[in-house]
């Protein structure tokens, strides 16, 4: 069993930068994927970004350039860096882990955060 608690989230605007921490419970952090997705009202959760065990990385096309998953297996946490957010990006960001490796599908993790709010304003 994992518990993820999430961090971080709040309003900003346009330009601006946010960063979001994931800390999770249980044993066993580094063996798992951890993957960030968000979700705006009305719309289907979306793969944001995953890091892999071994810090291999992945973004989705929208936020390449602009987001960066980090990882520290020694403080069982993930962060997503958000730089230059744009209004669009406003969502519930969440956190999950996969055992193995990440992917950009929701229903292959296994475990999730309770989510936190990213508003940007124009």
């Amino acid at each position: 069993q994992v518990r993820l608690v999430e961090s971080g989230g709040g309003s900003v605007q346009a330009g601006g930068s946010l960063r979001l921490s994931c800390t999770a419970s249980g044993r066993t952090f580094d063996s798992y994927g951890m993957g960030w997705f968000r979700q705006a009202p009305g719309k289907e959760r979306d793969f944001v970004a995953g890091i892999g065990r071994s810090g291999g990385v992945g973004y989705a096309d929208f936020v390449k350039g602009r987001f960066t998953i980090s990882r520290d297996n020694a403080k069982d946490t993930v962060v997503l860096q958000m730089n230059s957010l744009k209004p669009e990006d406003t969502a519930v960001y969440y956190c999950a882990a996969v055992w193995g490796t990440y992917g950009t599908r929701a229903s292959s993790y296994d475990y999730w955060g309770q989510g936190t709010q990213v508003t940007v304003s124009s």
